[in-house]
């Protein structure tokens, strides 16, 4: 059997196929980034989180492939030996990053342009085999522009700072949350990225409500083109994407997009569809 994994910074799904590629097991954990957390972290996540799941499975598990978020070079070999750790009897284990286990499951073996938007944000350019050109997205802080933590983040700064003080009491109604709760949050609590994301939801829930709402998430995306795509310089490839950003906000996407003169080409919640 197979044990296919895409984690983000958020959640991880898994799924189990058998030998004729038919699913056994689908299942999620909390999200695995060991660019974030420590090999302790990861492993009690596995063991206390996945093995419960495909527990009768593990002994019948000979390959893996895991496609994460955070997985740089350096922490490629980290997620191999700890994955062999869980699973000993695997005989294959392959770690790659979340990019292109997202360029894989948009593209196969086509040339495109193949994007991430969910609690990060990533891009690159893909030949059908490989990752020929990847803008470096630079995290929450210094990038991810259009990713659920950058929606977070540019709403937060807009609602308190915007002069939006109706809103700020329907905000903070609605989540339970004040100003001093969100500095705690995002300057004191671990993974912050993960909180700031969460807020999207509320962002979704609101967007018609009003205008500048609407307008923050178009420019977020159209940031998202500008700073990222254009600098593939292929405005005749589509742009495909997976994330739960990009899947609840596509009518967002798809006229930012229009506004930056690209065209989008599918749109995946999971990159396991």
């Amino acid at each position: 059997m197979k044990l296919i994994a895409d984690s983000g910074s958020t959640k991880t799904d898994w799924c189990v196929f058998d030998t004729d590629n038919d699913t056994v097991v689908r299942c999620s954990t909390q999200g695995i980034n060991p660019f974030h957390m420590t090999e302790d972290a990861i492993l009690n996540i596995l063991k206390n989180e996945l093995l419960p799941q495909i527990k009768t499975l593990c002994s019948s598990i000979k390959s893996i492939e895991f496609y994460g978020a955070g997985c740089t070079i350096a922490k490629i070999t980290v997620m191999e030996a700890l994955l062999t750790e869980i699973f000993p009897s695997a005989e294959n284990v392959i770690v790659g990053s979340d990019m292109l286990g997202a360029a894989k499951a948009l593209l196969g073996n086509n040339e495109g342009i193949a994007c991430i938007l969910g609690t990060g944000a990533n891009s690159c350019l893909y030949d059908g085999e490989k990752i020929v050109s990847n803008v470096s997205p630079m995290g929450y802080i210094l990038g991810d522009e259009g990713s659920g933590a950058v929606l977070g983040k540019t709403f937060i700064n807009e609602l308190y700072k915007g002069g939006h003080q109706d809103f700020i009491k329907v905000f903070e109604k609605e989540t339970g949350l004040t100003q001093a709760d969100i500095i705690q949050k995002v300057y004191r609590e671990p993974l912050p990225n993960r909180f700031l994301a969460s807020l999207s939801k509320f962002i979704g829930a609101h967007i018609t409500d009003e205008q500048w709402i609407e307008d923050m998430v178009l420019n977020c995306f159209r940031d998202f083109f500008k700073k990222n795509v254009r600098h593939y310089n292929r405005k005749d490839l589509s742009v495909s994407f997976v994330g739960s950003v990009a899947y609840y906000y596509k009518a967002q996407l798809e006229k930012a997009a229009e506004m930056e003169g690209y065209k989008i080409g599918k749109i995946l919640k999971s990159p396991l569809q």
